[in-house]
């Protein structure tokens, strides 16, 4: 039986790959019934290195706790079969291409229309106004014209842009978070007024969120770095440098402020590697004293220039005695040794190692479920606990098309008409 503070509530998805499903995901965990809608040949992201015929990890990892619908949206029956399904739920939400939903006739003026109270949420790439409104993306075309994948400074040997965080989608996962959120707060106000509305996010907005002061403008503090960058980037152009010489310089710039920062940044050490960061004054001091630094002038000094001469050629020394001196003892000595000091450290794993780590399972940071085809599997457990209402994994994502006929049936059809829709190839 369902648990958790959305039972009750009945969501219908249209969404694949990562944004949508990840989103979607945490409203099951929350409780709520969430049908996903696919084609009868799977989504793409089921089809993405199947490791057993229309499986893969990528969608198991993303769509536990769900129902499957698998039908042919471009078939007229099956938008009809839709439309019979809409009043028995409570949201709908979507991440097509802004102009694919009108087409299959699951819009929200469509949709509204047939439940005047729906709430309706909506994720695009870019949004559904300007220039880029009707263009597809994913990820990495987000983090791209955002400005994440140009603020990574990061390139492959021949120079060509690297994502910066590699394996992770930061425009699809924080996404995922709004979505979750924006149906939480729609639903929220529905049930304190009856009123649906259309709730939207973007690939984009949701990018440039996670990037908050570096996309901020704010001119008294601007001087410092944004403009001084906006005026070098436009002179670079009209030069004709390269964007890996633009990011380069950029890079640079930033590390300007405080050239040789040695409290906030990762450390090779004898046989492995260390994280550490400090931000404040007091656990500097804390670093130093456990390094044995009698001073640092940027810190001590209010009228040192952090852009000087003098002070970068400090910074770039000091760097290289501390990254000699770290890598001279292990990974566990300095792990006990800044621990003992009071500061913040932590070894740098590979995620492959954490599912046994005793930080992750005495918190019940992962969840054992069953797939009925694949078997047992273990993955992150929902990322906030609740004492009254916890959220808890309603079971494992679901094969292709298992929920099909009892869906339909739900939506009012008989079962002559789903068997002649699956004779037509409509539904699976």
């Amino acid at each position: 039986m369902a648990s958790g503070p959305l039972v009750g509530v009945r969501i219908l998805e249209f969404t694949q790959i990562i944004a949508g499903p990840f989103g979607c995901q945490f409203l099951a965990d929350l409780g709520a019934e969430v049908i996903k809608v696919e084609p009868p040949q799977g989504e793409p992201w089921r089809l993405t290195a199947q490791f057993v015929p229309l499986e893969s990890k990528t969608y198991q990892a993303l769509n536990r706790g769900k129902r499957s619908l698998a039908i042919d949206l471009a078939d007229e029956r099956a938008q009809a079969a839709i439309h019979a399904l809409v009043p028995t739920v409570d949201a709908v939400v979507i991440n097509y291409r802004p102009d694919v939903p009108a087409r299959l006739k699951v819009d929200y003026e469509t949709l509204s229309a047939i439940k005047p109270d729906l709430v309706y949420v909506d994720s695009t790439a870019f949004g559904r106004k300007g220039p880029w409104a009707n263009k597809p993306g994913y990820d990495i075309v987000a983090q791209g014209v955002s400005g994440l994948t140009a603020g990574g400074a990061r390139f492959d040997e021949r120079g060509v842009p690297m994502l910066p965080s590699v394996g992770v989608p930061v425009a699809d996962i924080t996404t995922g978070y709004a979505i979750a959120m924006g149906t939480i707060a729609a639903l929220f106000h529905h049930r304190a007024t009856g009123e649906g509305q259309m709730v939207q996010t973007s690939l984009l907005a949701n990018a440039l969120q996670a990037q908050s002061g570096g996309f901020m403008s704010l001119p008294p503090a601007d001087v410092m770095l944004r403009t001084p960058f906006l005026e070098a980037l436009e002179q670079g152009r009209a030069d004709g440098k390269s964007y890996t010489e633009m990011a380069n310089l950029k890079r640079t710039m930033q590390q300007g402020r405080q050239t040789g920062n040695i409290y906030y940044r990762n450390y090779l050490t004898s046989d492995g590697a260390i994280a550490i960061g400090n931000l404040s004054a007091s656990l500097r001091q804390k670093m130093r004293d456990a390094l044995g630094i009698p001073t640092d002038p940027r810190d001590d000094d209010p009228e040192w220039d952090p852009r000087s001469e003098e002070s970068i050629a400090f910074g770039e020394q000091l760097v290289a005695q501390v990254e000699e001196t770290i890598a001279g003892n292990t990974t566990a000595h300095w792990v006990a040794h800044f621990e003992a000091a009071g500061v913040p450290v932590g070894e740098i794993v590979f995620v492959d190692e954490l599912s046994e780590h005793p930080q992750v399972v005495e918190n019940e940071y992962r969840v054992g479920l069953e797939h009925e085809l694949t078997g047992p599997q273990t993955m992150a457990a929902p990322p906030f606990k609740m004492s009254k209402t916890p959220p808890e994994p309603q079971g494992a994502a679901p094969p292709l098309g298992r929920d099909t006929d009892a869906i339909l049936a739900e939506a009012g059809l008989t079962s002559e008409a789903i068997a002649a829709l699956r004779a037509d190839g409509v539904v699976r």
